[in-house]
């Protein structure tokens, strides 16, 4: 859907009309208007001057085009519109996002760029450690809203990962309405995510905080784990391997995928190949360890209530669970009242 009605190229084709020729040709290669921007020292070179100078022209000609009677004429409508835009977005807009929402078109970019930087009525924040590059028609709501991102993270734990719902839900009980002109909803609240760069969710759509793995994957452990937590149950790891390459989008070498499992702590072994997460609660060890460790707890047990125990800890069929048992070294059963218990 169309946002504007102005042509951005054409707009900013006019509004340097006006300049000397080395000053037009400065601002359309300093903004890219004709292919990649090149920076202050790269232009000073072909021109034989230096930086600083082009600094000076670049200046120069942004006042001259500020000051001209065809600014008015040709761009003021574009700025209305634009201001309109920000405005409607909460006064603040994360600035790719915006660029986007204006024009799918690369191309456009660069001049509308052009035309945010020279009108009053925007303000523009360099990106930072904290928050990606945006622009302002409100520097009120800006300062609130980034302080309702700064207790967004610090009130999440280093490794939740949560839905998007969920993270929109605490960004707007962060928010506090009495400061923020205008109304505040969820779609503004998912576009106000966006300047975050301490914030973010992981290509399935999880919410967390980037400093943690499962926001910021880096190798096949962290994307297993993601695909099984999803799964919600223990997966054999090639069912493992075929789904994370199926939702990352990449291959994934199945005897890579077991190695990886074997050597990470927030994975359990628990079944012929299968793997849960450390998690759940399942056992990781032997069958042996397992009634070992449930008998030491229980004292002594039936045949069925020990069966019982370590399925529920353990993917195993009965019988492996009976012969385990039978290890005369480990356990002992009661002649009379049939119950096992560990051997002394």
């Amino acid at each position: 859907m169309k946002v504007v009605n102005f042509n951005p190229q054409e707009v900013t084709g006019k509004i340097l009309l006006g300049l000397a020729d080395r000053s037009k040709d400065v601002i359309e290669k300093r903004y890219g208007l004709k292919g990649k921007s090149k920076t202050l020292e790269a232009i000073g070179q072909s021109y034989g001057i230096t930086r600083e100078r082009v600094r000076q022209i670049e200046n120069l000609a942004k006042k001259q085009i500020r000051d001209s009677e065809g600014f008015v004429q040709y761009a003021q409508q574009a700025v209305d519109e634009l201001e309109n835009l920000i405005n409607l977005l909460g006064g603040i807009a994360e600035q790719d996002h915006l660029l986007e929402t204006i024009s799918p078109s690369r191309d456009d970019e660069s001049h509308l760029y052009l035309l945010l930087d020279l009108a009053n009525p925007f303000y523009d924040e360099r990106e930072n450690d904290n928050y990606y590059k945006t622009w302002t028609t409100n520097v009120n709501n800006r300062k609130y809203i980034q302080k309702s991102l700064n207790h967004l993270y610090e009130n999440l734990d280093t490794n939740e990962i949560i839905s998007e719902v969920e993270i929109i839900k605490r960004f707007l009980d962060n928010i506090e309405d009495d400061k923020i002109e205008g109304s505040v909803n969820e779609d503004l609240a998912r576009r106000w995510l966006e300047i975050s760069k301490k914030v973010d969710k992981n290509p399935l759509g999880h919410w967390g905080r980037t400093d943690s793995s499962n926001i910021r994957t880096r190798g096949v452990r962290d994307m297993a784990y993601l695909v099984l937590r999803d799964a919600g149950e223990p997966m054999h790891f090639r069912d493992i391997a075929d789904l994370t390459g199926e939702r990352f989008g990449k291959k994934i070498n199945i005897a890579t995928m077991h190695n990886e499992l074997i050597k990470d702590p927030r994975f359990d072994l628990v079944g012929r190949g299968k793997y849960a997460l450390g998690e759940w609660g399942f056992f990781g060890g032997t069958v042996s360890e397992l009634i070992t460790e449930i008998l030491s707890a229980k004292k002594s047990m039936t045949e069925e209530e020990v069966i019982k125990s370590v399925l529920e800890r353990k993917m195993v069929k009965e019988s492996t669970i009976k012969i385990n048992l039978k290890n005369k070294k480990l356990f002992t059963q009661d002649k009379e009242t049939k119950k096992y218990s560990l051997k002394k």
